[in-house]
């Protein structure tokens, strides 16, 4: 990017606003057609990894090839002085999870429109042969007029294309996982039908269906745990949206609805009174098999063994019965040293896992306050800790440069359980303190003249209110408070409120008035005044003999204007 912050000479970069795994995004200005625009860019550090750049492409390719209401628009694609971007339409609004965060379970009049708007979109998407792959609250913008608009493309497939997943990695989010998908199947559109079930959940519920400490363990229990009751969970929620649900996230693909638009029909009339009564929807499963703990399955090849052992000292002793004693004194020994191999294994299973422990439980959090989020992120790590990179503030402050952590919670230094989230606080820019306005006496017109000077961006709001204060003094401020951070390289308000100038009518009777008695008059009512004498050297003798001297002949403004008297305004009086 260059000083100026225009990318390809065409789109300003105007603010930082957000940060995803791969790409930070920014509000901007396409200077050629004067729009606002999303501009989502490359980091720095994955545009020479092959893969990172091909998902990036990709996101571009899958969002462009599709023309929805529901979809982000994208605009341009491009690569820049090495740093790959995309730009793309700018969406005001909060993302659901926000959304869902702040208020709650929603109302299912919302949650149903919701998600009518979503299946339409991914319904689009899939008529295209794309398949999201990461339909998440996170990747849903509602706008204030309560539209809401899927992005995210950037893990989406397209029939015939590569996977863009690496050995013991499943790409997505693991809360809205298909159990297909987390035992390593190709994605499908049942698999996208699945998130967007959870999805439903989720508005309707208030969380997430399925929890636990680590993500494995979240995607263990999407293949094996059956769905809870979205009713036990939200009693205002009738059956026939519940069974959306249910039928949504059948563990079966085949059980699922067969498409988009098939759940579409279903949510456009869930909420009509013949349905509100509907018996609740069973669907079959096959009998799953006997759930066994991650110690178990790491165990399990030891007593595997153990078992074959056993069988092959069977035969043994079968083959060897006329020679009973060696037979008694093998086995003990062979069943001993079997035992301790298997409780070997499982010991080792319950070190792995992390049940049994021969260290501290807690870390504390390492000190990752003036670093970059890829930095802390890789700080965390090493801790065994988390870094929410989803969830970031940004802030301006008085002295730490743009995109360097501020503050973290928990704290520096705190001790935490392993693997506990870490919350970020990320400078936005070094900003300016708004100086106090009312301080001093100082007016209007000086704050304004101050304003104008400094502040090449910031638009006053004059406002004037009767007070006890001189007139034309500032009173308060309004927006942006004394002291208050901001930035002088972004457009910004600010209203002064100050006391109201006196208005008053000059009056007529000041024409033909000596002219000391009428400057007396005017000042007498608040009026600044300033006398000018007339010419007269270009008068004949007789126009002179017909005038008279030293009295008011004219003013400026004229008798009868409605005059009010501001800092520099004044009347002017003429005579001969």
């Amino acid at each position: 990017m260059s000083r100026k912050n225009v990318i390809a000479n065409r789109y300003e970069v105007v603010q930082h606003i957000g940060q995803g795994g791969m790409a930070d995004v920014f509000r901007g200005v396409d200077t050629i057609l004067n729009r606002e625009v999303a501009i989502k860019i490359l980091r720095a550090d994955l545009s020479t990894d092959a893969v990172s750049i091909l998902r990036f492409e990709r996101e571009a390719q899958a969002a462009t090839a599709l023309a929805h209401p529901n979809i982000v628009e994208i605009y341009d694609v491009g690569d820049y002085k090495g740093h790959h971007y995309i730009v793309m339409e700018f969406v005001p609004g909060r993302t659901l999870k926000q959304v869902i965060r702040a208020r709650g379970p929603l109302l299912k009049e919302e949650a149903v429109d919701i998600m009518k708007q979503l299946t339409s979109a991914v319904s689009e998407a899939h008529s295209k042969g794309i398949i999201h792959r990461d339909i998440k609250p996170q990747n849903v913008i509602v706008k204030a007029d309560g539209s809401v608009k899927i992005l995210d493309f950037g893990i989406a497939t397209a029939k015939g294309s590569m996977q863009l997943t690496q050995a013991n990695n499943v790409m997505g989010s693991v809360h809205y996982l298909a159990p297909e998908l987390a035992k390593g199947e190709q994605a499908s559109a049942q698999s996208d039908i699945y998130a967007l079930g959870i999805v439903l959940y989720e508005m309707l519920a208030g969380d997430v269906p399925f929890k636990a400490d680590q993500a494995v363990q979240v995607a263990l229990r999407h293949m094996r745990d059956p769905m809870p009751s979205l009713r036990e969970a939200n009693p205002t929620v009738p059956q026939s949206i519940e069974n959306i649900v249910i039928r949504a996230t059948a563990k079966d693909p085949n059980k699922r609805y067969r498409s988009c638009r098939e759940m579409w029909q279903d949510l456009s009339t869930c909420l009509k009174a013949e349905r509100a009564n509907e018996p609740k929807l069973v669907i079959e499963t096959p009998p799953q098999p006997k759930k066994e703990t991650p110690a178990q399955n790491k165990a399990k090849p030891a007593a595997n063994a153990a078992r074959e052992v056993k069988k092959e000292v069977r035969k043994e002793t079968r083959r060897s019965e006329p020679e009973p004693a060696p037979k008694n004194k093998l086995l003990p020994w062979l069943i001993g040293i079997i035992t301790a191999v298997a409780l070997a294994g499982i010991i080792a299973a319950l070190i792995f896992m992390d049940v049994i422990h021969f260290g501290p439980r807690t870390v504390a959090v390492p000190d990752i306050e003036g670093m970059t989020i890829q930095a802390a992120r890789d700080a965390c790590d090493e801790s065994q800790l988390v870094l929410d990179t989803i969830n970031v503030e940004y802030t301006l402050t008085d002295d730490v440069e743009r995109g360097l952590i501020i503050s973290c919670t928990p704290s520096v230094g705190d001790e935490v359980e392993k693997n506990t989230e870490i919350k970020v606080v990320v400078s936005n820019g070094i900003g300016v303190r708004i100086e106090d306005f009312t301080a001093n006496g100082m007016t209007i017109s000086k704050a304004e003249e101050y304003i104008a000077d400094n502040y090449k961006l910031m638009k006053v709001t004059a406002v004037e209110e009767d007070s006890g204060e001189p007139p034309g003094t500032i009173i308060r401020q309004e927006g942006l408070e004394p002291g208050t951070l901001f930035s002088p390289d972004l457009a910004s308000n600010i209203t002064l409120v100050y006391s109201r100038f006196p208005t008053v009518t000059i009056p007529e009777d000041i024409i033909g008035r000596p002219i000391n008695d009428a400057i007396a008059e005017l000042e007498a009512m608040g009026i600044v005044v300033r006398s000018s004498n007339r010419d007269i050297s270009g008068m004949t003798q007789e126009e002179i003999d017909q005038l008279q001297f030293g009295v008011v002949i004219d003013s400026d403004p004229y008798i009868g204007y409605s005059y009010v008297q501001k800092d520099d305004n004044y009347v002017i009086l003429y005579y001969y």
